[in-house]
Formats: C-alpha cells, structure tokens, sequence
C-alpha cells in the first residue's frame, strides 16, 4: 500500500495528476491534497474523481492510470 496524492493544480490541459509518496515529481506540501493509500493508482483516481473531474496518473509513477 502506498500514500497517494493528488496535484491541486491543474497541468496545462486540465488534468489534476495523481502521485504516489515516493514519486519525483510530487507536488509541494501546499500543492497536493492527500488521497488515502491504496494497493494501486486506480482507486486513488477514483478517489481524486470525487473533487476533480477531470484526474489522471502521472506517467512516473502511476503509468497504468496515465491516460492522456
């Protein structure tokens, strides 16, 4: 199980990015909002869903959620 978190802003094409705990590109502490942890990406997407509508998974390290 890791941490994850997500990216309160936005990437240039809207897409709010989930990361895990150990990921190089975690945002700062005042940037990310913590998801819970999670055996995979997939239900900390599910979970970031819940407050941004459009989430995907940072291509690093949650590569099987990055969808765009």
């Amino acid at each position: 199980m890791k941490k994850y978190y997500v990216n309160k802003k936005a990437q240039s094409n809207g897409d709010h990015e989930v990361h895990h705990e150990d990921c190089r590109y975690l945002p700062d502490p005042a940037n990310r909002k913590y998801l819970g942890e999670y055996s995979s990406c997939k239900d900390a997407v599910k979970e970031s869903e819940k407050t941004y509508a459009q989430t995907n998974g940072c291509k690093t390290c949650s590569n099987e959620c990055h969808t765009s």
